[in-house]
């Protein structure tokens, strides 16, 4: 009788947590915990400042540092948006932040912004945008001139860098999960 009992209070449980686990996945409780909206605030203002889709901010920033402030890369990018000391300098002359303020979050996520439109002046297409982003903007001019990487001159259908091919299908990735989880009606 008693492992009568066990069993029935076993299943009762496994019930429960099949059910409360159903429960979060069907009201996208988890899938919001994996693409969160951190630093909204900021995101949202210089995104529509700077023109640029907030998703789009959202993905380079969790691609980057999974939104931490504190991030720093091996080759000393610094904060959500990784912004290396070069972008932070030029941004310094033409946006008027302070370069030397990369950890912080208003600060980088203007400057990310900032640089993203700068990005798409030049290129015009996600795609070319984020492999700027990640392998160089005179990288990218040198393939789509290359017709080993670019056929048309337009995009690019293979790229020489491979981390830079993982960074845009990520960032990529990243972008259509917080559109299907956000922009549900």
């Amino acid at each position: 009788m008693i492992l009568g009992n066990k069993k029935k209070l076993i299943i009762g449980s496994i019930l429960t947590f099949i059910l409360i686990i159903s429960y979060l996945l069907g009201s996208g409780w988890l899938e919001k915990f994996i693409y969160p909206l951190k630093y909204s605030e900021y995101v949202e203002k210089y995104a529509e400042e700077y023109n640029i889709d907030k998703y789009l901010v959202y993905s380079v920033i969790k691609a980057e540092s999974k939104f931490r402030a504190d991030a720093e890369s091996h080759k000393g990018a610094k904060g959500l948006m990784q912004i290396g000391d070069t972008t932070a300098k030029w941004a310094e002359t033409e946006i008027g932040i302070d370069s030397t303020k990369m950890f912080e979050p208003e600060t980088n996520i203007r400057t990310g912004c900032w640089y993203l439109q700068r990005l798409y002046k030049e290129f015009g297409n996600r795609d070319l945008v984020i492999a700027a982003y990640n392998g160089g903007s005179g990288n990218v001019r040198k393939w789509l001139e290359t017709h080993e990487y670019s056929r048309d001159g337009e995009r690019l259908h293979n790229m020489p860098f491979k981390e830079t091919q993982n960074y845009v299908d990520k960032v990529n990735k990243n972008y259509e999960k917080y559109k299907e989880i956000y922009d549900r009606r």
